[in-house]
């Protein structure tokens, strides 16, 4: 199979986006997380087209969107009581659940081979709109190049896979900022794959027991998200103490991200002479580890023109969604 070409659109009309699917042809959608790159989950031939797209290997499984908790049903072979329990709790929203996939209905390729199958119920009203429309489930990752850091406006898709797909359907910025948080049950017991919105705190209060976490990267994941190198800026992006990073930025052109105000960022490194500062980004001026989340992405890629040698960064408070930001950003850091 080879890569089509398009005269990539960008626009807001679900029919046409509902139309393309069913040609099982891609679509990129809007969600609350980041913008995902969608195809008939059906249809191997869909399938098949994202990895194309996206340069993506075929062993990093794809999640499965569909409207409501019945749709689910259709694709697992059954919903445990504390997964059902998460599911009414959290869905529609940011959390994806692994559960033991219906082998006659779900193919291979979009598992990666697994006997599990990731599900999400997407919350954005637009993606719901369009999944309503649609008599199958949509497989949809991230939509950029394999490795980058994921889209959060249509836009960004844009700057990535145009020619590449036919349609973009905009339903503006994304809210969250990052991916789903991933939950598991083997024996059991709550695994969390990986980490995001819906924190191990959220979980814990509501199924009673605290999950295990289990986010280490893999070279053949088990969920998406969990290899070792992910969510990568082309620039060199450095994650550690200030105090540690600063010596790395001599003779470089940096760029430093963080929180609170940019004086206060800057503050904290302590740069040999030969480095030249070149921005302070703040992803939140008054520290709001939410606001973060939510510009984490855009902000990355920001970064990314602004011809520097190294971005640095200092992890974030590793609690509630400061979890998933140190976990994208650790996958991005050539420090590992």
């Amino acid at each position: 199979m080879t890569s089509s070409s398009f005269d990539t659109i960008i626009g807001t009309d679900i029919v046409a986006a509902a139309d393309w699917l069913r040609k099982a042809e891609l679509v990129a959608i809007p969600t609350e997380t980041v913008y995902g790159l969608a195809g008939n989950a059906l249809k191997e031939e869909a399938v098949l087209k994202i990895f194309l797209a996206k340069d993506r290997p075929r062993f990093n499984p794809l999640i499965l969107h569909v409207p409501d908790i019945d749709a689910v049903k259709k694709y697992v072979l059954h919903i445990s009581p504390v997964m059902k329990l998460l599911m009414n709790t959290f869905s529609p929203g940011p959390i994806t659940f692994l559960l033991d996939k219906n082998p006659t209905i779900v193919s291979d390729v979009v598992t990666a081979g697994s006997s599990k199958v990731a599900v999400r119920l997407p919350a954005h009203p637009v993606t719901q709109a369009l999944l309503k429309q649609l008599d199958f489930p949509l497989v949809a990752p991230s939509a950029n190049r394999f490795g980058y850091v994921s889209p959060v406006t249509a836009a960004h898709v844009y700057e990535g896979l145009h020619g590449r797909i036919p349609y973009i359907l905009d339903g503006g910025t994304c809210t969250v900022g990052v991916e789903s948080t991933i939950v598991d049950e083997e024996d059991g017991q709550l695994i969390i794959r990986r980490t995001g919105k819906v924190s191990m705190e959220d979980i814990a209060r509501i199924a009673g027991v605290t999950p295990v976490l289990k986010t280490h990267a893999e070279d053949h994941p088990v969920a998406p998200g969990m290899l070792k190198t992910h969510y990568a800026t082309h620039t060199p992006l450095y994650l550690g103490k200030a105090t540690d990073t600063s010596a790395l930025a001599a003779d470089k052109r940096v760029i430093i991200m963080g929180w609170g105000n940019e004086e206060a960022i800057a503050a904290a490194y302590h740069f040999p002479a030969t480095t030249t500062l070149l921005r302070v980004i703040s992803l939140s001026n008054d520290s709001r580890i939410d606001e973060v989340a939510s510009k984490l992405f855009a902000s990355m890629r920001n970064a990314d023109n602004f011809g520097a040698d190294a971005i640095l960064v200092e992890p974030f408070p590793n609690e509630g969604i400061g979890q998933a930001i140190n976990d994208r950003l650790q996958r991005a850091s050539v420090l590992h």
